[in-house]
Formats: structure tokens, sequence, C-alpha cells
């Protein structure tokens, strides 16, 4: 047995249920997602997205503020993430276009709370975090 835990799991809590499932709907199968479930995802190795109802009154997510600045994905490829911003356009989506940093091609999302999704091909050598 592994002594070293893993991240197995992501809760979002969504202000707007039908944007978020409108957003993640296109995205998540695109990206080998599966949704078991409603407002289940899992990539199916053991990586589970719960989205569920932000409570009344809260405040939407803030770029620089306290908590969850973004969440990340390693792609296969750099091609893989042109193809899926290609592919995010052809749905109808506006995404950003894709970065370099350092060597690495990075595809950043903002979903309709503004909670950016990373979406990056890291080259041999290139570091996943700084």
């Amino acid at each position: 047995m592994s002594t070293k835990p893993r991240l197995d799991h992501l809760t979002i809590l969504y202000s707007d249920r039908a944007a978020s499932e409108a957003f993640y709907g296109v995205l998540l199968p695109l990206i080998g997602f599966t949704n078991p479930k409603p407002g289940i995802w899992t990539d199916g190795d053991g990586f589970w997205l719960q989205f569920m109802k932000a409570k009344e009154g809260t405040r939407p997510y803030e770029r620089y503020g306290a908590g969850l600045n973004h969440w990340g994905l390693g792609m296969p490829s750099g091609e893989s993430v042109h193809a899926l911003r290609e592919a995010l356009n052809a749905a109808g989506m506006d995404p950003q276009p894709v970065q370099d940093l350092d060597g690495a091609q990075a595809l950043f999302l903002p979903d309709p709370d503004g909670l950016r999704i990373e979406l990056t091909y890291y080259p041999p050598g290139v570091s996943v975090v700084g």
C-alpha cells in the first residue's frame, strides 16, 4: 500500500447550473472525461470532478483572491493543446489563444464563474510548476 496520497477529486461550485453544464459539457468530453451521473465526471483513472450549486449570497470566483487560483491538466502533446482550442472554437466557445510558457503550450479557459482551467503540454525538461 502506498503511503503517498494522490489527488482524487475536485468539487467545483457554480452559480448557474445551465451555464456550468454547457461549459463543462463541451470541454470535458473533448479531453477524455465521462459523465456517469448528473454533476459527476471522471477521467476513468481515479480522478473525479463533482459540480454543485454554490450557496445563495456567496461571491463568485475572484482570479487573485484567496483560495484556488486555477486547476491544471497535462495534455499529451503541443498539437493536442492546439487541437483542443480548435475543437472548442468549433463548438461555439471562445477560448483564449494558446500561450508559450518557456516551451510549454498552455490553454487557459475561464469557466462561467471565472475559475480557470489550464490545459498544458510540458515537453521533456520543462517543469509543471515554476
